[in-house]
């Protein structure tokens, strides 16, 4: 594992900076399954690389009307850290990921102050899509290579951001983390961490003292 020599970086969300935990569990209960059986399933989906919006048909329910929303109380304890040290040692940061247009002013109003905070939604494209990734490079206008993308997802966030040119670092939390952290195709990307706090000491250094 190796540092890499960007100007920006950009976070994915879901179990990047946000931790889905509550979203699945009041989702579980709005549906009527146990949180159990919702993340057994889940986990299930992962492993045979299907999509996890089949979750709800595999349970034999409708998925919840009621969409989730991101407060300050599910950013993990690392994401604000991080964000704020990466910008004070001079790097561009942003966030792009698949959600829904309203998750850009729930980021914002849990305190992730940032220049470009982008959904999938209002963008009308999203991952893998090369376009999604063509639009980060353009709202950065920045070479790809000067571009680190942060993601727990090989599939949705490594791979496409390393096909469209981009570095990428692979973070080994959450579902589609912790499963895709034993394919192969992990070697792939420039950096693998464990958490943000390592991401940070290996673009920014240990905190002082």
């Amino acid at each position: 594992m190796v540092a890499v020599d960007v100007r920006a970086v950009v976070l994915d969300v879901g179990e990047t900076i946000v931790d889905e935990t509550r979203a699945w569990t009041r989702a579980a209960h709005d549906v009527g399954v146990t949180p159990l059986a919702l993340m057994g399933v889940l986990g299930a989906l992962v492993e045979r690389r299907e999509p996890h919006a089949r979750v709800w048909d595999v349970l034999g329910v409708d998925p919840p009307v009621a969409r989730s929303t991101i407060g300050a109380v599910d950013l993990y304890p690392d994401a604000l850290p991080t964000l704020h040290a990466l910008r004070a040692a001079g790097y561009v940061v942003a966030i792009a990921g698949n959600q829904p247009a309203a998750a850009e002013e729930q980021l914002r109003a849990a305190g992730v102050d940032l220049g470009l905070v982008a959904s999938s939604a209002r963008w009308g494209v999203a991952k893998p899509a090369p376009a999604f990734f063509a639009r980060v490079l353009s709202e950065l206008d920045l070479p790809p290579g000067q571009v680190l993308y942060v993601g727990d997802r090989l599939d949705n966030d490594v791979l496409p951001a390393r096909a469209a040119g981009m570095r990428t670092a692979f973070l080994r939390r959450g579902p589609w983390g912790y499963v895709h952290a034993l394919r192969p195709e992990v070697a792939l990307a420039d950096v693998r961490v464990d958490s943000l706090t390592e991401l940070t000491r290996l673009l920014v250094g240990p905190p002082p003292g």
